[in-house]
């Protein structure tokens, strides 16, 4: 699933590095799991957390259901309707978690409607293209322990591998403010339990060390010029 932060384009360099001494029977944790598209891509005992309640009802309804073929099936007044009532707190159902994330303008949870045109300058029409992305990974998600919970309230297996893409610092703010501080301690104490820790950021403290960056273009526009250099880390004890 499209999904703002996506680590897509950069999971074929890093997930080698964080599986190179996966053990057998081992389990792959994901406590920011967003989109899964880091998750999808691995085999075996995974578990993918978030607390945003919606990006788990909508990756449970990838999973589990079919998704919206064209915008025939789910229009932009559908969109509408249901962002109201999101807005609203109002429970929805996983279609419209879906829908507010996979159908929003950059991927972001009601984002707005997405709108733009194809390379023959014809308006692109999302829904069919969200359909098809989805349905490609709906096979790679049925083993995934789907979460929704905090990172801190995630209750992990002894000995995981452990991926985490936080909110970066400095960025667009996502749900809820996030206190960066305490995700870092929190990355100490479970290397010190004996879990292989990684994490995706920008920058980190000074006791974690960067094992991997490349240079990559920020956001999902294809067309922008925007770069950031993404960055993996570990603690330095892992070395």
């Amino acid at each position: 699933m499209k999904y703002m932060g996506s680590k897509a384009r950069i999971a074929k360099y890093i997930l080698p590095i964080i599986l190179k001494d996966r053990k057998e029977g081992q389990w792959y944790v994901e406590p920011f799991v967003g989109g899964a598209n880091m998750i999808d891509k691995v085999d075996g005992n995974r578990i993918g957390a978030d607390s945003n309640k919606a990006v788990i009802d909508a990756l449970k309804f990838i999973r589990d259901c079919s998704t919206p073929k064209t915008n025939h099936e789910y229009s932009e007044a559908d969109y509408n309707k249901d962002s109201a009532a999101a807005r609203l707190n109002t429970e929805v159902s996983g279609l419209a978690s879906y829908a507010l994330i996979a159908f929003s303008f950059g991927a972001k949870w009601i984002g707005g409607w997405s709108r733009g045109k194809n390379s023959k300058g014809d308006p692109r029409d999302y829904v069919t293209e969200q359909h098809k992305a989805s349905e490609k990974q709906k096979p790679l998600l049925q083993s995934v322990n789907l979460i929704s919970c905090s990172y801190s309230d995630l209750d992990i297996p002894p000995q995981s591998i452990i991926y985490c893409d936080p909110p970066y610092a400095g960025t667009t703010k996502y749900k809820d403010d996030f206190n960066h501080d305490e995700f870092w301690q929190w990355c100490r104490e479970k290397c010190d339990e004996g879990h292989q820790v990684f994490i995706s950021e920008y920058n980190a403290p000074d006791d974690f060390v960067c094992i991997w960056s490349k240079e990559i273009q920020s956001g999902l526009n294809t067309n922008t010029t925007k770069k950031g250099v993404e960055r993996l880390f570990i603690h330095k004890s892992q070395q």
